[in-house]
C-alpha cells in the first residue's frame, strides 16, 4: 500500500526549462495573444450576449460580463504564474504533475482532453449549422433525406460536412505551428475588424433609455413578461446566473498554456499573451453587449442569433451578411482553437509515460506531435459527425473549471513550499504547530512544517468552500426559510473558510524570481477556487454523471497502462532517451 500510495503522488522535477524540446520554438508573442482571442472570442460575442440579455439578466448582461471576466481573470493570473515557472507543454497537466503528483496529473489530462475534443466537435458543428443556416437549411435537409439517424443521443443526421472542417484543420496543425498560426491570426483580425463594425454602426442607433424600460412601457408587446424592468428587471440573482454563463464565454485562453516548448521566451511571453488575450475578449464582449442591449430591449432579442434579428429590426441587410461572415471566420479560428491543445497534452502525456508512448512521436519536417495530431482530428471529427452535442457543452466546462481549480491549488502549493536550497529546520510539538499557525516563530522563510500547513489548509478550505457552493445552488428554499441547518452549516463554512484564509496568508512565501507573480497571494488563488467550485456546482446532475464515466474510463487506462510505464516511476531508470524516441518509419520512406 506504501508503494502505491508513492506511485500515485510521485512529482515530476522542474528542473527542464525546455531547452531540449523537439518541438519549433516559433511562436511570438502576437502569435499566442493571436492564438488565445481566436480560440476565445468567437459566438460568444454573436450568441451570448444576446441570450444571457433575453433569458437571465436583461440590460445587466454587462455587469455579468464583468463578473465573469473578473473570474476568468484570477484564473488567468494563475495561469500566468505558471507558465513563468514552467516553460513546458501540457498546460494544467504539467503543472499538476510538478506540485501535486502524477495521479492528480492524469486526472486533469485525462479531463483537459475531454475539453478539447468536445470543444473542436461543438465548434465545427456550430460552424456547419452557421451556414447551413444561411443557406435556408439545404444541406442538412439533403443529408437527412439520404440518411437519418434514430438514436436519442445521436444527431438526426450524419453531419460530413463538420468531418470534412476538423480533418482540414487536423492537415493544417500537422502541417506547421506557425503556418496554422498565420491562418489563425489572419482570421482573428478579420473578427475583431467584424466586431468594430459592429461597435460602430449599432452603436449609432443606441439608446439609453431601452436600459430603463418599465412594464407598463408601451413598447413592451402585449403579454410578453420582461420581469420588473429597468436596468435590473431579474435582481441580482439574474445577474449571477447570467454571470455563470458568461464565464464559459472566456473558456479557452488556457491554450496559451500548452505552448511551453513552442513559444519564444515563454517565460515573458505566455504571461503577457494570457493577460493581453483577456483584455481583448473582455473590451469585445463588454461592447458587443452594450450596444446590443441598447439598440434593441433585451425582451425583443433572439437568444440564438441576436445580431439577425437586430439587424433585421433595423432594416440593414448588408451589416447583416458582413457579421454573418465575421462569424463563420470566428469559429473557423475557434476550431483551430480549440484543437490546437490536444496533440500538446498528448504529447506530454506521453513523454511521460501516462499514455501510450506513440503518442510523442514528433515529426523532423514539421515539429509537430503528428501522430497525436492526426489521432485527435479523427476522433474529433467523428464526435462531430455522429453526436448531438448539445448536452455534452456542459462536460466541456466541467473540465475547464476543475482545471483552473487545480491551478489556482498549485499555485498556492508552489509559493509556500519548502526552499530545498535552504532547509529550516523545525519541530512538530502541538505547541510549535499551534504558533506556526499565525507564524508567531517570525520564520522568514517556508519550512516543512509552514508548507505542510499551508497544504492541510488549502485541502480543508477546499471540502468548506464545497459545502458553501453546495448550499448557495441547492438549498436556496431552506436557506429563504432560515432553516436552522443549513444556515448554521453556512456561517461554520464561512468562518472556516475565512480562517484558513488567515492562517495561510500568515505563513512565510518562497521569494524566487520570476518574470511573473500572482498578486495578493493567497487572497487570489483561494477566491479563484471558490469560484471555479461555485460554477462546477451549477451544473446537472446528469452532466456529473457523464463526467465520472469519462473519469472511470480514464483511471482504467492509468492503472492498467500509465502506472507501470510512467518515465518518473521506478522503472524509469531502465528506460533510456532511444527507446523513449518513436521512430518514424510509419510516416517516412526508408531509402536502402
Amino acid at each position: 500500500m506504501e508503494t502505491f500510495w508513492k506511485a500515485v503522488c510521485r512529482k515530476k522535477p522542474n528542473n527542464d526549462d525546455g531547452s531540449h524540446s523537439k518541438l519549433a520554438r516559433v511562436l511570438t508573442l502576437l502569435d499566442l495573444t493571436g492564438l488565445g482571442v481566436g480560440s476565445t472570442l468567437g459566438l460568444g460575442a454573436y450568441v451570448l450576449a444576446g441570450s444571457v440579455a433575453y433569458e437571465q439578466a436583461g440590460p445587466a448582461v454587462v455587469i455579468s460580463f464583468v463578473i465573469a471576466a473578473l473570474a476568468a481573470a484570477i484564473a488567468g493570473l494563475c495561469y500566468a504564474e505558471f507558465a513563468a515557472r514552467v516553460p513546458k507543454a501540457g498546460s494544467a497537466y504539467i503543472y499538476t504533475y510538478i506540485t501535486i503528483g502524477e495521479f492528480a496529473a492524469f486526472t486533469i489530462g485525462w479531463n483537459l482532453m475531454l475539453e478539447y475534443i468536445i470543444g473542436t466537435a461543438s465548434v465545427a458543428r456550430g460552424l456547419s449549422g452557421y451556414i447551413d443556416a444561411l443557406i435556408d437549411h439545404r444541406m442538412g435537409n439533403a443529408l437527412k433525406g439520404v440518411v437519418q439517424m434514430r438514436v436519442s443521443f445521436l444527431a438526426e443526421y450524419p453531419d460530413i460536412f463538420s468531418f470534412v472542417v476538423v480533418l482540414v484543420i487536423t492537415a493544417l496543425l500537422a502541417y506547421g505551428v506557425k503556418e496554422s498560426t498565420l491562418l489563425n491570426n489572419l482570421f482573428t483580425g478579420v473578427n475583431l475588424i467584424v466586431i468594430a463594425v459592429v461597435l460602430v454602426s449599432v452603436g449609432i442607433k443606441a439608446d439609453p433609455a431601452n436600459w430603463a424600460i418599465q412594464p407598463n412601457d408601451p413598447a413592451v408587446p402585449p403579454g410578453v413578461d420582461i420581469g420588473a424592468g429597468g436596468f435590473l428587471p431579474y435582481g441580482v440573482a439574474g445577474v449571477m446566473a447570467g454571470a455563470a454563463k458568461c464565464f464559459y464565454g472566456y473558456v479557452g485562453f488556457d491554450c496559451i498554456a500548452t505552448t511551453g516548448e513552442e513559444a519564444q521566451n515563454p517565460s515573458r511571453n505566455i504571461p503577457l499573451a494570457i493577460i493581453a488575450s483577456l483584455v481583448i475578449i473582455f473590451l469585445s464582449y463588454f461592447g458587443v453587449a452594450t450596444v446590443l442591449t441598447m439598440a434593441l430591449p433585451y425582451f425583443l432579442q433572439d437568444p440564438v442569433a441576436p445580431f439577425p434579428r437586430l439587424f433585421d429590426y433595423l432594416g440593414w441587410q448588408e451589416i447583416k451578411w458582413i457579421v454573418s461572415i465575421g462569424a463563420i471566420f470566428s469559429l473557423c479560428t475557434n476550431s483551430l482553437g480549440a484543437m490546437f491543445p490536444l496533440p500538446r497534452v498528448l504529447y506530454a502525456m506521453s513523454s511521460d509515460g501516462l499514455i501510450f508512448k506513440q503518442l510523442r512521436a514528433v515529426h523532423p519536417k514539421t515539429k509537430t506531435p503528428l501522430l497525436a495530431t492526426v489521432l485527435s482530428g479523427l476522433f474529433s471529427g467523428t464526435m462531430a459527425m455522429l453526436f448531438n452535442l448539445h448536452q455534452l457543452i456542459d462536460m466541456m466546462s466541467i473540465g475547464t473549471l476543475l482545471a483552473y481549480t487545480i491551478v489556482a491549488v498549485s499555485v498556492l502549493v508552489l509559493r509556500y513550499e519548502q526552499n530545498t536550497n535552504f532547509i529550516v529546520s523545525t519541530q512538530t510539538k502541538s505547541s510549535t504547530v499551534l504558533k506556526q499557525l499565525f507564524n508567531l516563530t517570525c520564520l522568514s522563510a517556508p519550512s516543512s512544517l509552514s508548507s505542510d500547513i499551508v497544504k492541510v489548509c488549502v485541502l480543508i478550505y477546499a471540502i468548506a468552500v464545497s459545502v458553501i457552493s453546495a448550499i448557495l445552488v441547492h438549498a436556496q428554499d431552506q436557506l429563504n426559510a432560515f432553516n436552522p441547518l443549513f444556515c448554521t452549516t453556512l456561517v461554520a463554512m464561512a468562518i472556516m473558510a475565512v480562517f484558513l484564509t488567515l492562517v495561510v496568508s500568515c505563513q512565510p512565501t518562497e521569494e524566487r524570481p520570476l518574470t511573473f507573480r500572482v498578486p495578493c497571494v493567497p487572497f487570489v488563488p483561494l477566491l479563484s477556487i471558490f469560484v471555479n467550485v461555485y460554477l462546477m456546482f451549477q451544473l446537472d446532475a446528469a452532466t456529473w454523471i457523464r463526467f465520472l464515466v469519462w473519469l472511470v474510463v480514464g483511471f482504467i487506462i492509468y492503472f492498467s497502462y500509465g502506472i507501470r510505464h510512467s518515465v518518473q516511476g521506478s522503472g524509469s531508470q531502465t528506460l533510456s532517451e532511444s527507446q523513449l524516441d518513436i521512430p518514424f518509419a510509419m510516416f517516412t520512406t526508408v531509402k536502402l
